[in-house]
């Protein structure tokens, strides 16, 4: 029983084929990912493995169920992309990995910060061209300022204790205080004060309906004029097009986004000889104050490597008749 992995990244693949060489029938990557046109080739497969950037609305979903597909192992925490509902009626299992590493993604946050606040990038493509100028590259100290960490899970956490050591004030807004968090200083405050006090703004939320567009104009403009923005979670937690908005009057001091709503059919895929008719992306890049990285705060080899080795437990689980803790799908316990 082969199992099939779409949108197997290049570095991604060595880590799948060693962490599922125990199970029946092996592995075979594919770098396509799943959709629409795609979700044929699965016919056959009774498991597959997909990436967070699949498209698993009921169209797929009815494709696979078809094909013989009984189990969907996810190589994410997130699964907005996956219609659950529709999936449980057809039978089919869903899994996902619901912890890794921390560190990766809030330490390629603080990559975001620094690079916007100390304008890396446009330091190094000037030295590049031998301009050595210093026009245009001040920064700021950190030291001092207000860090605004909006969820403090794991992630939150792991970010707030850098902005810590930075020796910034720390502001929290999560459902319920992370007592690590408050132990290092942190007040919890209403996502108003939060917004209007912070020079440092970090997202750190799943995106569920209550959260879609968390990040909206209402919000953007209660920011400090030359705050900073960085978005390392899910793209819909941020209204591209107000950003746009405010970006076009001059607001925010940076903005660094490894996440961006419409990513889907874009992010993890080479469009440099196409022509992207995503006007609100093409535009956010035009912006000096803004960088945009392609969903890659989780890919360190530590965290790909927890991310795949959960994987194979949870096809492993299934394959033996287990319930384990990473299933969404059925919601009921297996008897």
């Amino acid at each position: 029983m082969e199992i099939l992995a779409f949108g197997v990244q290049a570095d991604e693949k060595p880590l799948i084929e060693k962490a599922f060489a125990d199970l029946p029938g092996g592995v075979r990557c594919l770098d396509v990912f799943l959709d629409a046109d795609t979700a044929a080739i699965a016919a056959g497969h009774e498991v597959i493995s997909t990436s967070v950037n699949a498209q698993l609305d009921a169209e797929v979903l009815r494709t696979l169920a078809a094909g013989g597909t009984r189990m969907i192992a996810q190589r994410s925490t997130g699964f907005n992309n996956i219609d659950l509902e529709v999936a449980e009626r057809l039978g089919l299992t869903v899994a996902r990995v619901s912890y890794y590493s921390p560190y990766s993604v809030a330490e390629f946050a603080w990559t975001l910060t620094m690079a916007v606040n100390r304008r890396v990038v446009r330091a190094a493509n000037r030295t590049r061209d031998f301009d050595f100028r210093l026009d245009g590259l001040m920064g700021r100290d950190m030291r001092g300022r207000t860090a605004g960490v909006i969820g403090t899970g794991k992630i939150g956490e792991a970010f707030t204790r850098i902005a810590h050591g930075f020796g910034m004030r720390l502001l929290g807004l999560d459902v319920a205080p992370n007592p690590v968090c408050v132990e290092l200083g942190m007040e919890y405050v209403d996502k108003e004060e939060l917004l209007a006090a912070a020079d440092l703004v970090s997202l750190h939320v799943p995106l569920m309906p209550a959260t879609r567009h968390l990040i909206g104009a209402r919000e953007l403009r209660a920011m400090k004029d030359d705050a900073i923005l960085v978005n390392s979670s899910r793209g819909g937690l941020i209204d591209s097009d107000a950003l746009v908005g405010e970006l076009r009057k001059g607001r925010f001091s940076g903005v660094g986004l490894d996440v961006y709503e419409a990513e889907a059919g874009l992010f993890f895929l080479d469009k440099s000889m196409e022509a992207v008719d995503d006007d609100t992306l093409a535009r956010l890049m035009t912006f000096p104050n803004v960088l945009v990285t392609s969903h890659q705060a989780y890919y360190t080899a530590d965290a790909v490597t927890q991310i795949v080795d959960t994987t194979a437990r949870n096809i492993k689980d299934h394959l033996e008749g287990r319930r384990g803790e990473n299933v969404l799908v059925p919601t009921a316990p297996a008897p």
